[in-house]
């Protein structure tokens, strides 16, 4: 017995020491659910960070890309680990209900018109609220997303700001798609749009539909990831989903960004803005 006893603590020991050769195991829950507007898949974005992450931190990241609106509505029950949106007034929402925390600035872009080369409602020169207005008395074929998208609410608040109700109107249809299939149908209706800039840059040359509106302050696109409240939902993965958001927010992440795009279409498709007080984000 004495020598089994012996043996027993050798082996015991020898586990031990070779337990602490080994290689740190796995996150606990290994998969981070990521629920995100369509503009940063369509634009390849996730498909450059993505494996970064995956790589540094031995998570596996689920992708849902649906409008913000939809995003933060998964929030909102739970449903997801992180959200990557940009539709402030919504994120805003759910902080205000318990549902997310922790909202840091990533990045920015901004929204663009486009519209058929010809321009039958002759855009050149207005502001964006003129624009809109214009596109409504031509009766020109406008095409929405439709989707409770942050392009979807930006849409809608700028409708509402020219005192435009487009709803109903045979000129205004609704996609009930992402950005990416959006622009697709708009090019081939020949109908106006709004659009974010990168998704818009990822599929130009596809497209066939040039800019016709840009640069006003008004259309400045902000992007926040926000973590679900594991206070609300205890069974979300508190950690994966901070890990995901330190990571976007990282510095290394953040000149990833900021290079993204220029190679391919010769500028970049976001301009990254973590750390930035809220007042001057998208002001660089």
């Amino acid at each position: 017995m004495r020598r089994f006893s012996k043996l027993s603590g050798f082996l015991a020991l020898l586990l031990a020491f070779t337990a602490t050769l080994l290689p740190a195991g796995p996150p606990a829950q290994k998969a981070v659910i990521l629920a995100t507007t369509t503009s940063t898949q369509d634009s390849g974005l996730l498909d450059e960070l993505i494996p970064m992450f995956e790589a540094q931190t031995g998570y596996s990241v689920k992708t849902i890309a649906v409008g913000s609106g939809q995003a933060i509505a998964m929030g909102k029950r739970g449903e997801a680990d992180v959200l990557l949106v940009h539709s402030p007034d919504a994120e805003k929402g759910l902080l205000v209900d318990g549902g997310g925390v922790n909202r840091r600035l990533v990045m920015h872009n901004d929204f663009i018109l486009v519209g058929p080369a010809n321009d039958p409602a002759g855009l050149a020169k207005l502001s964006t609220i003129q624009c809109l207005q214009r596109i409504a008395a031509a009766k020109a074929l406008f095409m929405s997303r439709g989707d409770n998208s942050g392009t979807h609410a930006m849409e809608l608040k700028l409708w509402k700001a020219a005192g435009v109700a487009p709803d109903g109107q045979p000129w205004y249809q609704q996609s009930g798609l992402g950005m990416g299939q959006t622009l697709a149908i708009a090019a081939e209706k020949k109908a106006y749009t709004l659009s974010d800039r990168g998704t818009y840059l990822a599929l130009r040359k596809k497209l066939g539909l040039p800019i016709l509106h840009e640069g006003d302050a008004a259309l400045m696109n902000v992007y926040h990831v926000i973590e679900v409240n594991p206070a609300r939902f205890p069974k979300v993965n508190a950690a994966g989903g901070r890990a995901f958001a330190d990571f976007m927010v990282s510095k290394a992440v953040q000149n990833r960004i900021k290079d993204f795009g220029i190679a391919t279409y010769g500028s970049p498709l976001f301009f990254p803005d973590a750390g930035l007080p809220e007042v001057e984000a998208g002001r660089r």
